[in-house]
């Protein structure tokens, strides 16, 4: 059909008053938004979590207990930590208004018989329009009549390729016309199109609790517990020694406050900010917190080809010819490059170059932005592509054109130099079947340079070297055919009839979507990581399959399964997923949704990548969506928890490796905290199992000043080390906060190294300043003791974030370069550590004074008394393997089971 004739013969359209009654029933063609949360009540739920309420339940506590400074200050930490969470998420969750941005803001509408711009959201069922090459289509519609019409749909379907419309066919909202141009009627518009079917799933699909999240309410949980015993026994203690209640209630109530980890929220905060910076600096843009950690636990990555895998670049790599074969040299649609091969090979893919170019006139390429980008369809830009880098001369009028036909699979162009053909080859080369193949025609190729080295002689009528008079030619042709699709090409035919010499085959033209060219390394990298990889594409099963061989994703089994092939039950659906290398292609976006949910239920913390429309549910649903920046549709961004701005599948490596290395570090800090409460406990501890005979070490102020004060940058800067060499050797430790070699490190070498080396400190002071065993001690004596144990256990936190660098490895003082915060935090601390000592009133308000000379030499004991232990503790544990059962034993994931009901 020639495509000036296409919109010839049309109906009249709706008329306008009719157009306006529709839209009153049917109202505007624009998709819904679901209603979002006000910011007020993000801002709410960022301060109502369980562990806000916690916190909130000390500030109020503490409030009671005459403390209102203490109280103002876990309010604060409570609500600067809201804010910062609230700010990450209000700028994430916008995938509802993105939506709106995929219908186009006009439309050309037949309205009471002539063409008329209208605005898109006017658009109505009946409605009569019209699309051309580059047009977004506004709404589903069946086509009337189409030439040359072919439309990407790669964002609803995830096919690469775009697809052969004809008259009869459904186009639907939000796809692309890549050339051609149609009529067709509207049939449906806003929520009724299928662009707002999987806007619906998208929306209605949850996010799991991340990994990290379940793990820290676990740990608040058995803090609080822990910290309301402790407050329980106090109080009795207190009471025991006949104290009056009221007395003994507000005691209670500061050991409790104190013993509630206030500096634990805004450390993790602040530490997954911290790796959100370094993935953002690797091109990776995290759009959740949680979503660090989620990344770094990541066991399945459900991977898209197109556009994650590949460029989604349609390049000619190969070109053949009856004189021989010619690589083709540049990157993507960057006319600059080269061919290589025999000059007379050479000779005849240029000639062949100039006649496929020929045959597709409305594709060429543009520089936007500093980057080539396609303009028409991607096959025949990269063709045109191919003419650019042989050098061919700018092509003769056009005098007659048959644009590609879906049935004939060919098109061809007439002009002074012939009729210049392409094709599929089994379309093509049966036009050149009776003819004597050459290689090159005339028209094109005269005075191309030949000479020394050439194959053959030059022609002196072409100025090309003649082939060989072959009678198998087509034999030859077929077999290159079948050669170069299976190294996943897609080849096109291309030939030239003249007058002179009849149909030619010039040759074949050879086409990939070239892998990323870290994409195999980085699969590599994942393996060791003991993180499985599967391909999950609405693409062909072919070409995905050829894609997967080259970047070595295939496992040993080798899978390729289309989507509708997928076993119906669950357990069957988990048992051909549960391996490393699956392809599975022509997927659906419920399919790829059960997918996620299947390995979810295997117990596999999923990853999935994708970047069209079609891929937005499986994102939410994922552990963690990842989507491509630079490629990806806003709505497969807004969907994600990590948007990759380079598109490259090795940034997820990157990403992961930080991911893992954010997990150590808050094991690291987490451990730091809980010595610090074992420290800050031992002297209630001591001064209840006493019954009163040894006087009490501490004040709740002081527990607050070592909490909120000296221990909070240190346990931030163990929060910002980089990752370990060793990080992505072997898989996914046990997802585990706190396990027994954690407990076991706290409790058992920890914890008591600190809180001896400072109990010493404080009942050698008094013994020295002549309290003995159950005798009053003068309060002087208790202030200049109670300081000597504050520096003791500063002095222990100071070394304690050293060891806490390495669960095996001695503790480390060098490595400044690594982490320059280290060695910030400690002499900030060592500053505030002054400052509560000597500055007016706080040593008085606190309860503390400045320590003598025994008092600081036995506070310094706190230092060789941690190093030691913990050397003592990793060597056991490096000679014993007593923690492998623990956090360094590495985990599979969990043996399928069956789905419940």
């Amino acid at each position: 059909m020639n495509p000036a004739t296409v919109l010839a013969d049309n109906e009249v359209g709706l008329s306008a008053a009719e157009a306006a009654l529709r839209l009153r029933r049917d109202g505007p063609n624009t998709l819904p938004v679901p209603p979002r949360p006000r910011p007020i009540l993000l801002m709410a739920g960022q301060l109502t979590h369980f562990f806000a309420l916690m916190l909130w339940a000390a500030a109020g506590l503490a409030l009671i207990a005459g403390m209102p400074a203490l109280a103002v200050a876990i309010a604060v930490v409570v609500v600067l930590n809201g804010a910062f969470a609230f700010a990450q998420e209000y700028r994430a969750d916008r995938a509802a208004e993105r939506l709106r941005d995929l219908l186009p803001l006009r439309a050309r509408a037949r309205r009471d018989g002539r063409v008329t711009s209208v605005d898109a959201a006017e658009l109505v069922s009946g409605d009569l329009i019209t699309l051309e090459a580059g047009d977004r289509v506004c709404a589903d519609a069946e086509v009337t009549a189409a030439g040359r019409l072919q439309i990407d749909e790669s964002m609803l379907t995830g096919e690469s390729r775009p697809i052969d419309i004809a008259a009869g066919s459904v186009i639907h909202a939000g796809t692309y016309v890549v050339a051609g141009q149609c009529e067709a009627v509207v049939t449906a518009t806003g929520r009724g199109t299928r662009l707002a079917g999987l806007a619906a799933i998208t929306q209605r699909a949850s996010r799991p609790r991340s990994p990290l999240t379940k793990q820290l309410h676990r740990v608040v949980r058995v803090v609080a517990v822990l910290a309301l015993l402790v407050g329980v026994l106090s109080f009795a203690a207190f009471a025991a020694l006949g104290r009056d209640t009221t007395e003994s209630l507000l005691f209670a109530i500061g050991v409790t406050v104190a013993l509630v980890p206030e500096g634990l929220l805004p450390t993790v905060t602040l530490s997954l900010a911290r790796a959100a910076q370094r993935m953002a600096k690797a091109n990776a843009l995290v759009r959740r917190l949680e979503a660090v950690e989620t990344l770094g636990a990541t066991t399945f990555i459900c991977t898209d080809k197109t556009g994650t895998l590949t460029r989604n670049e349609m390049q000619v790599v190969r070109v053949w010819t009856p004189l021989g074969e010619v690589t083709v040299h540049g990157a993507g649609y960057d006319p600059d490059g080269g061919l290589e091969g025999p000059p007379a090979a050479v000779n005849a893919a240029a000639a062949l170059a100039d006649s496929a170019a020929r045959c597709s006139p409305d594709a060429h390429v543009m520089q936007r932005a500093g980057r080539w980008t396609p303009v028409g369809d991607p096959m025949e830009v990269a063709l045109h592509v191919l003419a650019a880098r042989a050098g061919c001369p700018p092509a003769p009028p056009i005098r007659a054109r048959d644009p590609f036909d879906p049935h004939l699979r060919r098109a061809q162009v007439t002009d002074a130099d012939g009729i210049h053909i392409t094709g599929a080859p089994e379309a093509v080369l049966p036009l050149c079947d009776s003819e004597r193949d050459t290689g090159c025609s005339a028209g094109s190729d005269t005075g191309r340079e030949t000479g020394p080295g050439t194959d053959r002689a030059p022609n002196p009528t072409t100025g090309c070297a003649s082939a060989p008079d072959t009678g198998d030619a087509r034999a030859t042709a077929e077999a290159r055919v079948a050669e170069l699709s299976a190294r996943g090409l897609r080849v096109i035919a291309v030939a030239r009839r003249t007058d002179q010499g009849g149909t030619r085959l010039l040759g074949l033209v050879g086409l990939e979507d070239p892998p990323r060219p870290d994409v195999a390394e980085a699969i590599a990298a994942c393996r060791r990581a003991g993180v499985r990889v599967a391909m999950v594409t609405g693409d062909h099963p072919g070409t995905a399959a050829a894609v997967a061989a080259e970047v070595g994703l295939f496992g040993d089994r080798r899978i390729v399964v289309e989507g509708k092939d997928l076993p119906g039950d669950d357990h069957e659906l988990g048992a051909l997923l549960n391996s490393d290398g699956v392809v599975v292609a022509r997927v659906a976006p419920e399919e790829k949704l059960r997918i996620a949910r299947v390995l979810q239920q295997c117990g596999h913390i999923v990853a999935m990548t994708g970047d069209g429309v079609n891929d937005g549910p499986a994102l939410r649903t994922a552990d963690i969506g990842i989507a491509m920046g630079a490629s990806g549709t806003d709505v497969a961004r807004e969907a994600a928890d990590l948007v990759l701005l380079d598109d490259h599948f090795g940034t997820i490596v990157s990403a992961i490796r930080l991911g893992r290395a954010t997990f150590a570090n808050i094991r690291r800090f987490l451990t730091y905290h809980l010595t610090d409460n074992v420290a800050e406990l031992t002297p209630f501890a001591v001064w209840a199992a006493s019954g009163g005979a040894v006087p009490l070490g501490f004040t709740v102020l002081q527990v607050l000043a070592l909490d909120i004060g000296t221990d909070m940058l240190p346990a931030l800067a163990l929060g910002a080390e980089p990752p370990n060499p060793r990080t992505m050797d072997g898989p996914a430790r046990v997802r585990s906060l706190v396990d027994g070699r954690l407990l076991r490190r706290v409790f058992l070498t920890l914890g008591p190294a600190e809180a001896g080396a400072g109990m010493l400190a404080f009942l050698a002071v008094l013994y020295a300043g002549g309290w003995r065993w159950g005798a009053p001690a003068d309060p002087a004596l208790v202030a200049l003791a109670s300081g000597s144990l504050f520096t003791a256990v500063v002095f222990g936190q100071l070394t304690n974030a050293f060891a806490c660098r390495s669960e095996s490895r001695p503790a480390r003082f060098g490595g400044w370069r690594d982490n320059p915060l280290l060695p910030a935090a400690i002499a900030v601390e060592l500053v505030l550590l002054g400052v509560f000592l000597w500055l007016p009133p706080l040593p008085e308000l606190l309860g503390g004074s400045v320590p003598n000379a025994l008092g600081w030499l036995t506070a310094a004991l706190a230092v060789p008394a941690v190093l030691v232990l913990d050397l003592i503790y990793k060597g056991i544990n490096a000679r014993f393997g007593a923690g492998s059962s623990a956090a360094d034993r590495y985990a599979s994931p969990r043996r399928l089971r069956r789905p419940r009901a």
